[in-house]
């Protein structure tokens, strides 16, 4: 796992909803080498998909770019360590 503590970079989601994010984003790198990113992602897609519903995407990575529209309420983007993390559910 990645040390230290997670940094909320932007969201819309709700504090509950964040913690999640973080925890599973923890647990997932407590299971996977940092550099399976797609792993991780999955991880933390599937968590949610259970925990909240379908619809969910997750990107990780050091660095990416993004352009998308999620549902309100729905969004997160955090550091952990060097990897980024984007969890959203998208609009329907």
């Amino acid at each position: 796992m990645l040390e230290g503590k997670a940094v909320i970079k932007e969201t819309d989601m709700p504090e509950k909803m964040q913690n999640q994010a973080m925890a599973s984003a923890s647990q997932a790198l407590d299971l996977y080498d940092v550099s399976d990113c797609i792993s991780i992602a999955a991880h933390i897609k599937k968590e949610f998909d259970k925990k909240y519903g379908a619809g969910w995407q997750c990107v990780v990575g050091s660095k990416f770019g993004c352009f998308f529209t999620h549902t309100k309420g729905t969004f997160v983007y955090f550091a952990l360590g060097t990897l980024n993390f984007l969890i959203f559910r998208a609009a329907s």
